[in-house]
């Protein structure tokens, strides 16, 4: 009996090395299991790696095999801070140590002396066990999300909370950019997503985390009509924001809501949300996904009971202190 042959052994190249279209049979692989396990359009992402690659303007790791690409990982940098924004492998190749071996190669640019202050990462398609044994692993935190999804047919007609006669919701506009940075700063002091997302933690950073929401397409396109916050009518102050945007043709994504400490486990969140999921339903979406932090339970809660269900998890990374 002939013996079978070797597997092509896999190395790893330098992103800006590679011709765009090497990553197009790679890339329309990464669409199709974004719209199968998670129901996103990934093209418009898709889209930016490609043109970025052919400008050979994305720095990052390619992994070959037979001189065929068959993963990549990209990461940016910003304010001494190094964001890895992807890390995608065929399901052909696809193992921890084939991950392991693209992280490290970019984890090796960007922990070197002098260059970024911490590393940040919420690869949703990542397996769990990679980020461990790849390089830094001494500086590396791990914090538990969960992906949800939320068919709205079964969840219309929610009824009014009892504090929805205290509030006054109105869409989410620009010129709500500092006050909704300022309640976003306040409801993140000491929570678990600060340590997991460093803009959280100051007005300035939160007025950055939302022009990026708004401008680019890493959580969608923005979707202004299911966006709301969520005035005081008493004291006539900001007390909380819902963003969202538009994942899929027919899917609509929470990207964002939180609320004030001071009005915090009152209500407000629900209210924010029920608005979001009409505005949705009213935009013919079927469904509705976002992400949260698995020990944030209260939040978990909150969702749960709007009918939300936990269809993934993943790991947010952060290096640090190196």
């Amino acid at each position: 009996m002939a013996a079978l042959p070797e597997p092509p052994a896999l190395h790893v190249i330098d992103l800006r090395q590679l011709r765009a279209e090497a990553l197009d049979s790679l890339l329309a692989e990464e669409v199709e299991d974004w719209r199968r396990s998670l129901h996103w359009d990934f093209r418009a992402s898709a889209d930016l790696v490609r043109r970025f690659v052919g400008m050979r303007a994305l720095s990052g790791a390619a992994l070959q095999a037979g001189g065929r690409a068959v993963g990549y990982c990209y990461y940016v940098t910003e304010d001494r801070k190094g964001l890895i924004g992807d890390l995608y492998v065929a399901d052909a190749y696809r193992t921890a140590q084939a991950e392991e071996a693209l992280l490290s190669a970019v984890l090796e640019v960007l922990l070197r002396p002098g260059f970024v202050r911490r590393v940040e990462s919420q690869p949703m398609m990542m397996l769990a066990a990679s980020a461990r044994d790849a390089v830094g692993a001494p500086f590396l935190s791990t914090f538990e999300r969960n992906f949800m999804r939320l068919d709205l047919a079964a969840s219309a007609n929610l009824p009014a909370g009892p504090s929805r006669d205290k509030l006054e919701l109105d869409n989410w506009h620009a010129g709500l950019q500092d006050e909704s940075a300022q309640v976003i700063a306040d409801a993140y002091y000491n929570h678990v997503d600060s340590l997991i997302n460093d803009q959280y933690r100051s007005p300035s950073g939160a007025r950055h985390f939302l022009t990026n929401i708004v401008q680019y397409p890493g959580c969608g396109s923005f979707c202004a009509p299911a966006s709301f916050v969520a005035w005081h009518k008493e004291s006539r102050r900001l007390c909380g924001v819902c963003l969202s945007s538009m994942v899929a043709r027919e899917v609509g994504h929470i990207t964002q809501v939180c609320v004030s400490p001071a009005v915090k486990g009152s209500g407000v969140g629900y209210e924010l949300m029920r608005a979001a999921l009409a505005a949705f339903a009213a935009a013919g979406c079927r469904e509705v996904t976002l992400t949260v932090t698995a020990s944030n339970s209260k939040a978990v809660q909150l969702y749960e009971s709007l009918g939300f269900r936990t269809m993934k998890r993943f790991n947010a990374c952060v290096w640090d202190g190196f």
